[in-house]
């Protein structure tokens, strides 16, 4: 072995790699995207609406909602502003009667939810919780801790303590969730949670991985120089075109692939499933579900495809990567948030604000009943976005594809968007 060829080529590969100003730009780039990313999760998960949420407590144990009341006026940890609270006593019977005439105060929002404590909950703290949205956990949370207290403090009222004492001390409240819909009110299970967090997880992978897929192969066509030889033959816009129509269909063949075994198991009888884990979803919201896939892939297939255009290979590629990861990114992070309330004003707007829609809108739709004017918005949206992205993603790569050599600067991919066609 030649020690000192192997020093050289050592060297070399030193400078090219190591020393490259990507390798170096990512390098301080990544743990600040982490950061962010964390960050971004944290706050998300975090958020609260600044709007005060109503709710209606309702109890057929005597005197135990005027102990609800003053509990709620002496938690520090709650802010008074923040929540509108109305107490009610009554029996299970004339409470069932009663919330014919509710539910429309809850599906116009007058109420965000009404918590019924049956005479029970001082035995097994079980709850019955209606709501619109009865996903939304901070609601739920925070008035579960105050009914808490004021249970346990009335279960110990004047006993000795035994484990059985021990044991309620220690049990959560476990509300039995009812979504209200207008046509009508039936129990809440984890299904919706668990097609959510499917939903988003496979958005997520299916944009990532086709768009990861097409920029890879736009700069070894570039690098190998075989795209010299297609052009040939045809337009830049006609290759650019087929190959993410091409890419796009086998995405939308993945992604169905995918959830056909979902959709069997959810929209036939074969399978039994426990309540729990049922969900209910249209046919036109599946549509919808693919319809959004298919703009929001054709989208990001372009972005993609115009940063491989601009780089020669893999390395330098990561450095124009990250704003486009990062368009799918922070989404994913929302939808994953979006179970703490689909409701919020954080998960209503993205789910129709560009980019963001195309993972949010999916997920929240599972958990709540979205209006049909904001489906449509969000395609709208989605569509005018495609329809600007694309000639612009157009322009780069057809410059960009035969550049080779010299890594043109940031300033000049500008300059690239700026000439006429």
């Amino acid at each position: 072995m030649n020690t000192n060829k192997v020093k050289g080529i050592i060297k070399r590969e030193l400078k090219d790699k190591l020393f490259a100003k990507s390798f170096i730009i990512m390098t301080l780039l990544i743990p600040g995207i982490i950061i962010l990313s964390i960050g971004i999760q944290a706050w998300v998960n975090s958020y609260e609406e600044e709007s005060a949420s109503k709710a209606l407590i309702v109890s057929e144990i005597p005197g135990l909602t005027k102990e609800i009341k003053e509990e709620f006026k002496q938690d520090k940890s709650i802010k008074a502003k923040d929540y509108i609270i109305s107490y009610d006593e009554m029996s299970r019977a004339d409470f069932e009667k009663s919330i014919k005439k509710l539910k429309p105060l809850l599906l116009d929002e007058s109420l965000n939810g009404i918590i019924f404590i049956p005479k029970m909950a001082l035995k097994n703290k079980e709850l019955i919780y209606y709501s619109k949205n009865p996903k939304n956990r901070a609601l739920k949370s925070k008035l579960g801790s105050v009914i808490n207290n004021v249970l346990v403090a009335k279960y110990f009222s004047g006993r000795e303590l035994n484990k059985a004492d021990i044991a309620f001390a220690k049990k959560p409240i476990d509300f039995n969730s009812m979504k209200v819909s207008a046509e009508k009110i039936q129990e809440e299970g984890f299904g919706p949670e668990i097609l959510s967090f499917g939903f988003t997880f496979l958005l997520y992978m299916g944009l990532m991985l086709s768009g990861t897929l097409i920029l890879r192969s736009v700069i070894e066509e570039k690098s190998n120089r075989i795209v010299e030889v297609l052009l040939s033959s045809v337009s830049s816009g006609d290759l650019m075109v087929g190959k993410i129509i091409g890419a796009s269909i086998t995405s939308l063949a993945q992604m169905f692939i995918w959830l056909v075994p979902v959709i069997i198991i959810f929209s036939t009888s074969w399978f039994m499933l426990p309540v729990k884990f049922t969900f209910s979803i249209s046919i036109w919201e599946w549509l919808y579900f693919f319809l959004n896939f298919l703009i929001g892939i054709v989208t990001f297939l372009g972005l993609f495809a115009a940063v491989g255009a601009i780089f020669d290979n893999d390395q330098d590629a990561q450095s124009g990567l990250w704003p486009v990861m990062m368009l799918i990114m922070i989404p994913f992070f929302i939808a994953l948030s979006v179970g703490n309330n689909p409701d919020n004003s954080l998960a209503v707007w993205t789910s129709v604000l560009p980019f963001s829609s195309i993972i949010v809108m999916p997920a929240r739709m599972t958990l709540v009943d979205v209006p049909v004017y904001q489906f449509v918005i969000s395609i709208v949206v989605n569509l005018a976005t495609l329809i600007v992205i694309f000639p612009i993603a157009g322009k780069i790569y057809r410059i960009g594809i035969l550049m080779t050599g010299k890594k043109p600067t940031w300033k000049e991919v500008a300059g690239w968007v700026k000439l006429k066609s």
